[in-house]
């Protein structure tokens, strides 16, 4: 196995006449097989509300979807699993696959009762997977339907971080309209992982089935990304790196003098993660020139190996006395991509401010940009959220969690 890294600029040509330009570098990287790549063991935890709200038909759902992923796993594939309510417990200690009909049999035996604790069932889930995190792809799953009202939502993004250092990727589900978009959005989105909408009880087992075929195509791990700015590059100031697929996040990064880094967590095959980067390059003297250098760190646990360091891929310019524009039309749509998301973002901020009919303006611009990119489905949720608040409705829980879930991907991969 290894790293596959692919650059485009927005505009590979640069006005030498002009003294700022601004340009967008996407990256598109992923983990590439090799003859020798085999599938890499999982180390999967599960943790599931249990609360009263999800007694009856949700949490037989939520069973069988856990039920359906167990049944999936391969010899040296590890689970375990972990129940809360205002309390949390391990019913599943983390253990190699081997008999699975007693792991089925105490799921099947979890009762729908108590309150929420998200941050008590992350705590435990994280403790199990760390114990037997070494060369394979440690993954969390964790499912609620309702908000964290035993618990601390400050502490469940604190563990998310922590989960990330140990090197454990978060999957958050969201069951039914009354869970926290904004927390399962920062928990998933600060341990690289994904924010999955369950609307009904029926959807529960696609959903897992979804997570779990991601989970299982990861080729390497605790992956970083450095990059070196030349002289008379800058960053822009202000979120100047998001990765745009498969969904969309803004990055925080560590920038030290003309290098920084940022981290990615797992990667997988044939299913790049794309990350833009918004800079400014002062002018340049007709020529070719370097701009930056951009290197890789991984893991790779096929092969037991550690910190692992790609080549240095060489990012250039040409400055142009004579400038030819030659934008580039995938960067043009990552661009795209990342504008939906952020004028979405600007949308709900207007409605929670009151501003109804700014917030129908902002989700309007977001439909438009939404069809630009081929995104008919997204386009028509934000269209059709921005006429109900424009004709005097509000918009429901399950319409802003459906705005929310299209502003970060396309709903055509779900």
């Amino acid at each position: 196995m290894r790293v596959g890294l692919q650059s485009y600029l927005s505009d590979p040509n640069l006005d030498a006449q002009i003294s700022s330009s601004q340009r967008q570098l996407s990256l598109a990287i992923s983990a590439v097989a090799d003859d020798t790549s085999q599938d890499l063991p999982l180390n999967l935890c599960l943790v599931l509300d249990r609360s009263g709200s999800m007694s009856e038909r949700p949490l037989e759902m939520v069973k069988e979807a856990a039920i359906g992923i167990i049944e999936k796993l391969k010899p040296g594939d590890r689970i375990s699993v972990v129940t809360f309510d205002h309390r949390a417990k391990v019913i599943v200690p983390n253990q190699v696959i081997k008999n699975i009909e007693p792991i089925k049999q105490k799921i099947r035996l979890m009762v729908a009762d108590g309150g929420t604790s998200i941050d008590e069932g992350m705590r435990l889930g994280i403790k199990e997977i760390a114990a037997q995190n070494q060369h394979c792809v440690s993954r969390l799953f964790l499912l609620t339907d309702g908000e964290n009202e035993h618990g601390d939502n400050k502490r469940c993004i604190k563990l998310a971080e922590l989960a990330a250092e140990y090197n454990i990727t978060i999957d958050t589900l969201g069951f039914g309209e009354h869970w926290n978009q904004d927390v399962l959005e920062q928990i998933s989105d600060s341990a690289q992982g994904t924010l999955a909408y369950i609307e009904k009880p029926d959807r529960a087992v696609f959903e897992f089935e979804r997570l779990f075929a991601r989970a299982q195509s990861v080729g390497l791990t605790n992956s970083c990304l450095t990059v070196e700015l030349m002289p008379k590059v800058r960053l822009a100031e202000l979120k100047p790196v998001a990765q745009v697929a498969p969904e969309t996040i803004e990055l925080p990064i560590q920038l030290e003098g003309n290098y920084f880094s940022v981290r990615l967590g797992d990667l997988m095959i044939e299913r790049p993660r794309i990350i833009l980067i918004n800079f400014y390059i002062n002018q340049l003297p007709p020529g070719k020139h370097k701009i930056a250098g951009v290197q890789l760190r991984y893991d790779n646990p096929g092969q037991n190996q550690e910190n692992v360091h790609s080549d240095v891929v060489a990012i250039e310019i040409e400055s142009q006395s004579q400038y030819q524009a030659q934008p580039n039309d995938l960067v043009q749509n990552h661009i795209l991509t990342l504008a939906k998301y952020r004028q979405t973002q600007i949308a709900e901020v207007k409605l929670k401010d009151g501003d109804r009919t700014g917030a129908a303006t902002m989700l309007q611009t977001a439909a438009k940009t939404a069809l630009q990119l081929g995104d008919k489905q997204g386009a028509t949720v934000l269209q059709t959220n921005a006429t109900r608040l424009q004709i005097g409705k509000d918009l429901s829980e399950r319409d802003r969690k459906k705005t929310r879930l299209v502003s970060k991907t396309i709903l055509k991969e779900q």
